[in-house]
């Protein structure tokens, strides 16, 4: 016990410093956040306390000088500051402490030297008033710990200032009481509005934890649909696509190139559908969020085209413009904008002819995919496809434009254009190959 009063008596002097010199116990006015109540009203507060400090100028300086005998000017700028203490003490409350006690302790200073057995006491008479609210207002803005040091510290001012008037100590528990009194009702209320503060917080982070964990169930819901039902049947396919030809008495070169083809084709759908479920289930669903595999990009395209080659339709490719790297959403919806045409192609167009188109200019990227007329009606597709509600999100999201429809000649075209602006060092290298 001994100890731990030896520890916070040498403690002492630095909360001190801390609370009462350098401001540190002055909580900081939430910016863009939820104020105290209180503050809200604080233009409506400065009314009265500028009527009240009025009357407790005009007061204070007329006791100061008749009965104390201090100087009018003295006089004068002390009632000031102690009649100014409350309003500052809205903005400023330790500046405002400050204040109020160096009045205080002027004016016992100034009364003690001029003996006037009739003079009040400085403390009961003008101080207590200003130091009671300054007290009051500074509990509701500052910790625990520094009201108390300021009651404290203000109420040995006040016994101090009435001494020096008086000749001694007297009995003055009536004025430390009332300071005890404000500074405990304003650091209760400062206490419920923290913790109101603080219920308001919490309520908010629960609301965002709750919403947190319903996406993350919802899309745990979609990950498992599509496991049950696409994975399914694209496992299915893959091990058809095996078994097939040893089912078949001598199967063809070509029908083993085109099962094999099948069979690679499910496998890398079913390798994207596991990226896409893992990006599904985990909480960071950003892409750098986990350890996935690349994303494709237009360095694969050729490969894309020769599945597609493999599979029994004609493409053909065409590139203009300098090949230069894009950012990396711009590759993925580029890459993923020409899939999804081919495959629209080859479901709804049998027999057509594709052409692929992709234009490199300076400040974007063209995407053309042309199919002709199929030369045998399409099977029926079972559900509504969201191939071009896809196309068009992922050109939206990146600020291009789409644009989709029949061709003359009974086919179907796609055009997209996406901005992508050229580094300054793709200007560079276009014109180092510039003859």
């Amino acid at each position: 016990m001994a100890g731990r009063l030896t520890t916070a008596l040498r403690a002492l002097p630095r909360h001190l410093r801390e609370d009462l010199w350098t401001g540190a116990a002055e909580e900081p006015l939430p910016v863009g956040g939820r104020r105290p109540g209180w503050l809200a009203w604080r233009p409506a507060i400065v009314v009265p306390l500028v009527f009240g400090g009025a009357y407790l100028l005009a007061f204070t300086a007329n006791v100061y000088t008749r009965q104390y005998g201090i100087n009018p000017p003295i006089a004068f700028v002390a009632a000031a500051v102690g009649a100014a203490a409350p309003i500052v003490a809205l903005y400023r409350p330790v500046l405002a402490w400050w204040a109020s006690t160096a009045v205080l302790l002027v004016i016992g200073y100034q009364a003690g030297s001029v003996f006037n057995p009739f003079a009040g006491l400085p403390w009961q008479r003008t101080g207590l008033a200003a130091q009671a609210v300054v007290l009051f207002l500074a509990a509701l803005r500052v910790r625990p710990r520094a009201t108390a040091e300021m009651l404290v510290l203000g109420v040995l001012a006040g016994v101090f200032a009435n001494a020096l008037v008086s000749g001694g100590i007297r009995d003055d528990a009536v004025p430390a009481l009332v300071l005890a009194v404000c500074a405990l009702v304003g650091a209760l209320l400062r206490g419920r509005q923290k913790a109101r503060t603080e219920l308001v917080v919490q309520e908010k982070l629960t609301a965002e934890e709750r919403a947190r964990r319903t996406l993350l169930e919802e899309r745990n819901r979609i990950a498992r649909e599509l496991h049950d039902v696409v994975a399914h049947h694209m496992s299915v396919i893959s091990i058809q696509a095996q078994v097939a030809p040893h089912l078949a008495e001598n199967p063809s070169d070509e029908l083993k190139e085109n099962l094999r083809g099948i069979r690679q084709n499910a496998v890398e759908a079913l390798t994207e559908l596991r990226r896409v479920l893992g990006v599904l289930r985990s909480e960071d669903s950003r892409p750098e969020g986990a350890p996935h595999a690349p994303q494709p990009t237009l360095d694969r395209l050729g490969e894309l085209v020769d599945n597609v080659r493999g599979a029994g339709v004609a493409v053909t490719t065409a590139t203009t413009g300098t090949p230069r790297p894009l950012s990396p959403g711009t590759e993925l919806s580029a890459f993923r904008i020409v899939q999804e045409a081919l495959s629209n192609a080859m479901r709804h167009a049998p027999g057509a002819t594709v052409h692929v188109a992709l234009g490199y200019h300076p400040d974007r990227v063209t995407l053309g995919v042309t199919n002709t007329a199929p030369d045998r009606p399409a099977p029926p597709s079972p559900g509504a496809g969201h191939g071009l509600l896809g196309m068009h999100e992922r050109t939206a999201m990146l600020g291009g434009e789409l644009a989709t429809g029949p061709t003359p000649d009974g086919g179907y075209e796609v055009t997209a254009i996406l901005p992508a602006p050229a580094t300054p060092a793709a200007h560079s290298d276009d014109a180092e190959d510039t003859p």
